[in-house]
């Protein structure tokens, strides 16, 4: 076979050479060590929590070592493609702070190292498709989807392992005279690589994640080049990975069975192979069992759900530096007021079967985030998410914005602060009976008697200074608790509940229920403080006259 001949036969138009690209596309000048690694999703419109990680995996590796992360859009599977979705995928990681260098954006392609999108790529492809044919690597298929299907068939009845290989690879070795004839004739084809590989071979490769693993050889003459000219993903990002000069490739395990044929067609290339960082998936308790999340069935998978909910993007940034590095914990504790970024963050530590996501967990992590917050930055990313999910509560902490942040300052610093609220979701329901729209009426303690909790709220309306301080004001909580026969000693009731009515516990209660509408608030005094002395009256007396 004449090889040479053969490519000019089916790239007739391509011209450009392997050098020329080498040339275009030079090596990077940055630091010794540096990581140069991409995002590299395909446009479905669905961007889920894994995409995140391996966004966060890619952007520490990169960045803390002073290197390049840049976005690629692999788009070749046009029928998988759905419109507007690189706008979505970009816009997500933008959100949680997965900043690229270069790539794919809203705009087109920022970089010199593009196009970014592999289907405006072809004509780079076919320059190494035609050095492939040239060097007997590379040939021609014309099965028909029927021959093929009928291939598999005769494999799966003779229990043989399915595709394209060995005495099923009909067009292999086919004559430049029957290929010229089909070509002649305008059948399809499809480029396919000539595995040299065999299933009897094994050889050792070290990922960064796995460690060392023993691997068979691909014996598959699998696909490069489809019938309308477009790349698989196998040979598009071995090109796209070489020429934009990648020296690190974060991705799913579930590559792993396709990693043989992506070494063996770098060798084939001539590229140097990239580092792989192939990790394991997210996964969740489901009773006594982990399973993999599921886009079906658990909709905490997708991104949208958790900018819904309102978790913070430190809260989500947080929590999964904790599931990818096991000391990261422990790095926290020992600098609690530090910035992410200045986490080592290892991809050795990841775990190499997967990590299990606690959404419990994220909870917790999410009210230690808001609870460094300042009031300031808690107001501002509140009132961004309201704006989205909840314009009339937006409105609200709009319309006074110190108010607002009184209301979020409530227990704000110090050592110990206030840790109520994990998504911004619940802030509402959390502060909601600061504004009087959203005050719900009280739902009383039916074992005390409504005339008890009249007498209370009476007595404290006659008493009641707003200049008093905190002490003032509780000291005289406690005149009325023992005025109506309740006790102040929480110890001694404790011992002999039966011996008193109710406690300045209670008392506290009711005045709560009456100013808040809930038996559950931060200080109480410091709501009546922010309220002011006429809502606050006015409140107790509504509920007075409810009583009656």
């Amino acid at each position: 076979m004449d090889y040479q001949a053969l490519a000019e036969l089916l790239f007739p138009d391509v011209t450009a050479t392997p050098e020329e690209l080498e040339a275009r596309f030079p090596q990077r000048n940055l630091p010794e060590g540096a990581v140069v690694t991409r995002m590299a999703p395909s446009p479905t419109g669905f961007v889920h929590l894994g995409n995140l990680v391996q966004g966060m995996i890619s952007e520490r590796m990169a960045h803390q070592s002073g290197g390049v992360l840049f976005l690629r859009v692999e788009d070749t599977d046009a029928k998988r493609e759905v419109p507007g979705a690189v706008e979505v995928l970009i816009n997500s990681l933008k959100f949680y702070h997965i900043d690229f260098d270069e790539g794919a954006t809203m705009d087109g392609d920022n970089g010199a190292y593009g196009p970014y999108r592999q289907r405006q790529r072809a004509a780079i492809y076919h320059v190494y498709a035609k050095k492939l044919v040239s060097e007997g690597k590379a040939y021609p298929c014309f099965c028909t989807e029927e021959e093929l299907s009928a291939l598999r068939e005769q494999q799966e009845a003779n229990k043989e392992t399915t595709g394209y290989y060995g005495q099923y690879a009909v067009w292999r070795d086919r004559s430049l005279e029957d290929i010229q004839a089909q070509l002649t004739a305008g059948k399809p084809w499809v480029l396919r690589f000539r595995s040299e590989g065999s299933v009897d071979r094994q050889f050792k490769f070290d990922d960064l994640v796995k460690g060392k693993l023993t691997i068979t050889e691909n014996n598959v003459d699998h696909v490069l080049l489809k019938s309308d000219g477009i790349p698989t993903y196998h040979f598009a990002h071995a090109v796209d990975d070489h020429l934009m000069r990648t020296t690190h490739v974060v991705r799913g395990d579930e590559w792993l069975p396709s990693l043989p044929f992506h070494i063996q067609l770098f060798q084939a290339l001539g590229f140097k192979l990239p580092k792989y960082v192939h990790i394991g998936p997210l996964m969740k308790m489901d009773g006594n069992s982990k399973r993999k999340l599921s886009k079906r069935k658990d909709p905490e998978l997708a991104l949208t759900y958790y900018k819904a909910e309102g978790f913070p993007i430190a809260s989500m940034r947080e929590y999964l530096m904790t599931v990818l590095n096991s000391n990261f914990e422990d790095w926290r504790r020992a600098n609690p007021d530090a910035a992410l970024e200045d986490f080592k963050f290892s991809p050795k530590k990841l775990n190499p079967a997967g990590s299990l996501f606690d959404y419990a967990k994220l909870l917790d992590v999410s009210k230690n985030v808001i609870s460094r917050m300042t009031a300031g930055d808690v107001y501002a990313q509140l009132l961004d998410w309201a704006k989205e999910f909840d314009p009339d509560f937006a409105g609200k902490l709009e319309a006074d914005s110190e108010y607002a942040k009184r209301i979020l300052a409530i227990g704000r610093g110090g050592k110990k602060p206030r840790k109520d609220l994990a998504v911004w979701k619940d802030a509402k329901d959390y502060m909601g009976f600061f504004y009087d729209d959203y005050l719900e009426a009280p739902q009383w303690d039916s074992k005390f008697d409504k005339a008890v909790i009249r007498d209370v709220l009476s007595r404290f309306l006659e008493s009641y200074d707003f200049a008093d301080d905190s002490a003032a004001w509780f000291a005289k909580v406690k005149a009325i608790t023992e005025a109506i026969g309740f006790t102040t000693d929480m110890k001694a009731y404790k011992l002999n509940p039966e011996a008193f009515p109710g406690t300045v516990a209670d008392v506290s209660t009711f005045l709560r229920q009456a100013v808040t509408g809930k038996t559950d608030t931060p200080d109480l005094y410091t709501i009546m403080q922010i309220l002011g002395y006429d809502r606050t009256v006015g409140r107790i007396r509504g509920c007075l006259s409810a009583l009656n």
